[in-house]
């Protein structure tokens, strides 16, 4: 089970309230079908990563053939995922059932070390009537 996108919503929601899971999380400023009725803030996943001396030397090895150098893919990925996941931890543990205007953002820290950031505004939304 994965502990950050569980659906659940936290104790003190009513019942019947949409709970915050991938559906309920967009680039866009509103979701379909539903009106957000709180703003509860910016929430935020941030992690800082590098890779290793061995993964430094097999990238440059793919690259010298060219084409998708698959073990900086992964890392990337693996960034944003996590990026994304504490992003999603952190809404629940503002009451949030959806979050709005995400975004990801990465900046070099130095040579070979990169932050990655996934930020959005958490909310409280409820159906259309």
């Amino acid at each position: 089970m994965d502990p950050y996108n569980n659906g659940t919503v936290p104790s003190s929601q009513p019942p019947g309230l949409l709970s915050l899971n991938d559906t309920m999380v967009t680039t866009a400023l509103e979701l379909p079908g539903v009106r957000i009725v709180r703003n509860l803030g910016v929430v935020r996943g941030i992690t800082v990563r590098s890779r290793s001396v061995v993964g430094n030397f097999l990238g440059g090895i793919q690259t010298l053939f060219g084409g998708n150098i698959t073990i900086y893919t992964q890392l990337c990925e693996q960034a944003r995922m996590e990026t994304y996941r504490d992003m999603m931890l952190h809404a629940r543990q503002l009451g949030a059932n959806a979050i709005v205007a995400v975004r990801y953002d990465a900046t070099e820290l130095m040579a070979g070390l990169t932050e990655v950031l996934c930020y959005g505004t958490a909310v409280v939304v409820e159906p259309e009537r």
